[in-house]
């Protein structure tokens, strides 16, 4: 598609000066530093529509962000600034654009287009049918434990082979009546993740650390893959890069051309230029929170020296609070190790103070909260819908719902089980995914007995021993009895 008609004027001049900064920005490596509030997926948008009103090419462009909901709120911005051209760009999650790339070329490395994607209810299923037939204490080891440590190995690019040899071990994927060393957590790992990744590729089928995980692969297996996205995509944008794994950070790496080998473009105008992508990151060291799912701070701390002749530019001034909230998150952050420094700062004025109560138990806590809504909606006339009650975790609603009743407030819960993990959807889902792969054993187990038709345990295993004996799939098996 052809450069944007929008007027590049129009882009900037509701900006403040670092904001502008980073939407002109022409090089090959930016980091927009964007501190909480501070605008940064309007920088981002106009960044790349000004791109775009500069002659470079919408099909040229891959934006990264890490949900589907802030997938669709910049693809929605990008077509009210750019109009139709916003569909011809990739912009998506990494693992939906990764997906796409596995559908087109993963039967490069073995993988056909038609491949199952696990869900983590599906990945449990496995590891737990897995755990049954290894002899393996799932109280102990809970399938969601060992998913975790295989997850964890996934994420840094450790594959089951590179696993089984740090532990010494010789297990072979698919070999019977082996045992476990009693006790040894790091042989367990390795022997279920073997075994896992066995029966994942038996299915033709991938869960989604995989997703990252086999794209890189074949990018470092198949050359002319790699130069074929590294030539399509000369403009790669990730958003939220603090909270990239490694895995993701080695993808970007891959997609950038930056260990290519291949000299820059200086013009970088369309598709199918040789040399490294340029590549904008926009992130903040100070929201990294999910350092517990693999997240590496030092992706984005790092970047300047990951990445030649990178520019950061820091966006500090804040548009969603107000100054009294931004001095004491500063002041909690200001201890970081390693960190940017970085003040953010507010023209919304100094605000109201913030209130602490410290309560004597949940029920305490939940009535405090109760009475303050009705005082704040009465005195102040704020609406109950602008009030929002967040909490750590699901099991304190219990005690907060209770003082709204008690209290005769309004409220909604927002959660709950979401529409894809609910029993019915997920049946109905196998179904389908049975259909479309019939060697996917996990769904088509799933549904063996569903609706009810007699069949329990027993039959189940009797089916999985005839399968393994004759080393076909369940249904291969259920075809053959």
């Amino acid at each position: 598609m052809g450069p944007s008609l929008c007027d590049p004027q129009s882009l900037i001049k509701d900006l403040n000066p670092q904001q502008m900064e980073a939407v002109k920005y022409y090089g090959q490596a930016l980091l927009i530093g964007a501190g909480a509030g501070s605008g940064k997926t309007r920088v981002l948008t106009r960044r790349i529509a000004w791109l775009l009103a500069h002659g470079f090419w919408a099909s040229s462009i891959l934006a990264i962000t890490f949900t589907n909901k802030a997938a669709a709120e910049m693809r929605e911005r990008l077509a009210a600034l750019v109009g139709p051209e916003a569909e011809h760009m990739w912009i998506s999650t990494f693992h939906s654009a990764c997906v796409r790339i596995l559908r087109r070329d993963g039967k490069e490395i073995g993988l056909t287009s038609g491949f199952s994607i696990y869900d983590t209810a599906d990945c449990e299923r496995l590891v737990k049918l897995i755990s049954g037939d290894l002899n393996i204490d799932t109280k102990r080891y809970t399938p969601r434990m060992l998913l975790g440590k295989i997850s964890d190995c996934k994420n840094s690019l450790t594959s089951w082979q590179d696993q089984l040899k740090s532990v010494n071990c010789d297990y072979k994927p698919g070999q019977r009546g082996y045992q476990v060393s009693a006790g040894d957590v790091d042989e367990l790992v390795a022997v279920v993740y073997a075994e896992y990744q066995h029966r994942l590729s038996m299915a033709n089928a991938v869960d989604f650390d995989d997703l990252i995980m086999r794209t890189v692969e074949l990018f470092q297996r198949c050359p002319q893959v790699s130069e074929y996205y590294r030539h399509k995509f000369r403009y790669v944008f990730v958003d939220e890069y603090q909270d990239t794994n490694h895995a993701q950070y080695v993808l970007v790496r891959e997609l950038s051309g930056i260990d290519s080998g291949e000299q820059p473009d200086p013009q970088m105008r369309g598709a199918g230029h040789v040399g490294p992508s340029w590549i904008t990151v926009v992130g903040d060291s100070d929201q990294s929170i999910y350092a517990f799912r693999g997240a590496d701070i030092r992706n984005i701390q790092d970047f300047e020296q990951d990445f030649p002749n990178a520019k950061t530019i820091m966006l500090e001034q804040n548009y969603r609070s107000t100054q009294t909230i931004l001095d004491a998150a500063n002041a909690v952050i200001a201890k970081n190790e390693n960190r940017k420094p970085k003040k953010l700062w507010t023209a919304l004025g100094e605000g109201d103070k913030i209130v602490g109560y410290a309560a004597d138990n949940a029920q305490q806590e939940a009535g405090w909260i109760a009475n303050e809504i009705a005082r704040i909606h009465e005195e102040e006339g704020i609406a109950y819908r602008d009030i929002a009650i967040m909490y750590r975790a699901n099991a304190q609603s219990r005690s907060l719902e209770e003082a709204m009743i008690n209290a005769n407030l309004p409220y909604q819960l927002v959660g709950g089980t979401k529409f894809y993990e609910r029993r019915e959807i997920k049946d109905a889902l196998a179904y389908l995914q049975a259909i479309v792969n019939p060697a996917d054993n996990v769904n088509v187990r799933r549904i063996l007995n569903v609706p009810k038709r007699g069949l329990g345990v027993r039959a189940e295993g009797l089916i999985a021993s005839y399968a393994d004996a004759h080393d076909t799939t369940f249904f291969g098996a259920i075809e053959h009895m």
